[in-house]
């Protein structure tokens, strides 16, 4: 899959997955989840206040008497009940509607009926960029302010999985930094030097080559590399860029969505089930392409 439409292709021509949406009272949210119903990609549960939903629908001529629909008026319920349809295997994955974020991780962390796991909750961006040859994923640029080098493991790991489910046989990891040589006094080129070592041990698979400290420029540009004399599988083909801190891969993501005019799909990894994660910002074709994601991935975990 080169392309988020090679993407939705996909999700279109796999079996449906059960989607349960906290908060449905959201018109961007239920548009993108009606649509990716009619295209059969998923199967809606409808989680929230069902008579604003209802109202929303009608208003925007959307059709939803055929989906499921449980009433759950606050925001707090409608994050539990539909956190609790997903641990019951009621549904195969979570979107956030009209809710904050931190009600649902709060759900989806419960340590009673959440989708606690071992590993650490990461956000994943996947982009299509008009200059870059393929798909390229960027994490994590959304939830881990500074994450040591065990959550770097664990961060990799998660997004490894989202790569396994986009098709991806051999997937090339740039440890982003500042520079390509380890230096004690900058901690990121330390951290990407050990993933590179743990790579090279085959820590996170045999189809997995993770190559750093790299700079941006190395990691997508094979013409970088050349003048700057750099041999590597991954330099100029990344299909991963790991970022040291929340703000380079805040930064580098939207970067690639308003300078580079990128499209892209994003969600939470580390817990049993993929959360569908969007922002008020996103367009609807991002909400669709991140619904298309998730199904993927829930498809692929199954």
């Amino acid at each position: 899959m080169n392309t988020l439409n090679d993407m939705l292709k996909a999700a279109v021509g796999q079996r449906t997955m059960k989607l349960a949406l906290a908060a449905s009272q959201d018109y961007q949210s239920l548009k993108a989840v009606i649509e990716a119903a009619e295209k059969g990609i998923v199967e809606p549960i409808l989680v929230g206040d069902i008579e604003k939903t209802k109202e929303i629908a009608t208003e925007n001529r959307l059709d939803i008497e055929k989906y499921e629909k449980i009433d759950a008026p606050s925001l707090e319920e409608s994050a539990k009940v539909a956190v609790k349809l997903v641990s019951d295997k009621k549904a195969d994955f979570l979107m956030k509607g009209l809710i904050d974020t931190s009600i649902l991780l709060k759900e989806v962390l419960n340590k009673d009926y959440g989708l606690r796991t071992d590993s650490l909750l990461s956000h994943v961006m996947v982009y299509e960029v008009p200059t870059y040859h393929k798909l390229l994923a960027l994490t994590d640029g959304g939830m881990n302010l500074l994450p040591s080098l065990e959550d770097k493991v664990k961060i990799l790991k998660n997004t490894i999985e989202v790569c396994k489910a986009l098709g991806k046989d051999v997937i090339k990891v740039a440890v982003l930094a500042a520079k390509e040589k380890v230096n004690p006094k900058m901690p990121a080129t330390v951290d990407a030097d050990k993933l590179k070592q743990m790579g090279q041990d085959k820590k996170f698979g045999e189809e997995v080559i993770v190559e750093g400290p790299l700079a941006l420029d190395l990691a997508v540009s094979k013409e970088a590399a050349k003048v700057k004399g750099v041999e590597s599988k991954v330099a100029g083909d990344a299909d991963v860029l790991l970022v040291p801190n929340i703000e380079m891969g805040n930064g580098v993501g939207k970067s690639l969505t308003y300078f580079a005019k990128g499209k892209s799909a994003g969600v939470i990894m580390g817990a049993k089930a993929p959360v569908v994660l969007v922002s008020r910002a996103d367009t609807h074709e991002s909400k669709l392409y991140s619904i298309a994601l998730g199904s993927l991935i829930a498809s692929n975990n199954k």
